[in-house]
C-alpha cells in the first residue's frame, strides 16, 4: 500500500514568536503548491508560536499543517500550566506529538498518560503523533522490539481501528536523539516493521498498512535518503534539522522521491 509520506518538524523549546514567524515564512516561501499531493508537512512549534505560525501559513495559503508538542487530557479545570485539546485546536492544530522521550524522561510521562492524551486528541478530532522508542540500555539488552511494541500496545489501549488509522507513530531511539548518533537504516527498519506488525495485531493488517510510521532519531540531509527508502519508514519526526529552512526543505524533498 502506498502511504503518503510525512515530514514533521519538532521545534522543541526553540524560537520565540518573532523567530517563529521568520522561519515559517522562509519555509512557506520555499514551498511548491504541487507538493501538497505528494507529502504531508507538519510544523510543531512551542505553544506560544502556534497561532502566529498558523497565521503565516493561512495568509500564504500554504498547505502545511500545524501541530502542538504536548497536550493535557482534560478539557478544562484546575490544571495549572497545562493546555487542553480545545485550546490547541482553536490555535489551528491538526496534529499533536504525544509521548516524546523528553516528556517521558524529563517530566515523568507514563504509558498511561500517553494513552489518555491519544484518546483525548482523537475525541477532539486531532491526530496524535505517538512517540515510542528505547534507551541504549534496552537496546544493549536485546529487548528493543518487545519494549517498543509494549509502548505501542499501551498507547493505543481502548482505541478502535477507525481512530487508529488517523494516528501516526514515530519511532525515536532515545540514544540517537540530539546525540548525532543515528540508528542504521537496517536497525530503524527492523523496529518500524515490528511496530507495524504490532499494529496489525491490534487493528488488523489493512489498518496497519495504512498507518504512517516515522523515524525520529537525528534524521538529517546526510542520512535521509537511506532511511526513507526502507519499506516501513514513511518519513521523519525532525528535531534540530527542522530549525533551519534549508535543511528542513531538503528533507521534505527527499521523502517525495
Amino acid at each position: 500500500m502506498a502511504r503518503k509520506p510525512m515530514m514533521a518538524g519538532n521545534w522543541k523549546m526553540n524560537n520565540a514568536i518573532g523567530e517563529a514567524v521568520v522561519l515559517t515564512q522562509e519555509i512557506s516561501n520555499n514551498w511548491w503548491k504541487d507538493w501538497e499531493d505528494k507529502v504531508d508537512v507538519v510544523i510543531c512549534p512551542p505553544f506560544v508560536d502556534l497561532k502566529p505560525v498558523k497565521t503565516v501559513l493561512e495568509f500564504d495559503k500554504t498547505k502545511i499543517f500545524v501541530g502542538a508538542q504536548n497536550v493535557y487530557w482534560e478539557e478544562a479545570g484546575a490544571f495549572t500550566g497545562e493546555v487542553s485539546v480545545p485550546m490547541i485546536r482553536e490555535c489551528g492544530c491538526d496534529y499533536c506529538i504525544v509521548g516524546h522521550s523528553e516528556r517521558r524522561g524529563l517530566f515523568g510521562e507514563t504509558n498511561e498518560d500517553v494513552n489518555k492524551k491519544v484518546r483525548a486528541l482523537l475525541g477532539g478530532r486531532l491526530a496524535p503523533i505517538v512517540c515510542v522508542g528505547e534507551s541504549l540500555a534496552v537496546r544493549d539488552e536485546g529487548t528493543t522490539n518487545e519494549y517498543v511494541c509494549a509502548q505501542v500496545k499501551a498507547a493505543f489501549a481502548g482505541v478502535d481501528a477507525d481512530d487508529a488509522a488517523k494516528c501516526v507513530v514515530a519511532y525515536e531511539p532515545i540514544w540517537a536523539i540530539g546525540t548525532g548518533r543515528t540508528a542504521t537504516p537496517e536497525q530503524a527498519e527492523e523496529v518500524c516493521a515490528a511496530i507495524r506488525a504490532q499494529l496489525a495485531v491490534l487493528f488488523g493488517e489493512e489498518t496497519a498498512q495504512a498507518m504512517r510510521i516515522l523515524y525520529g532519531g537525528s534524521m538529517n540531509p546526510g542520512n535521509v535518503d537511506a532511511l526513507v527508502t526502507e519499506p516501513d519508514i514513511d518519513g521523519g519526526l525532525i528535531g534540530g534539522a527542522s530549525l533551519k529552512c534549508d535543511s528542513f526543505i531538503q528533507l521534505v524533498k527527499a521523502v517525495m522521491q
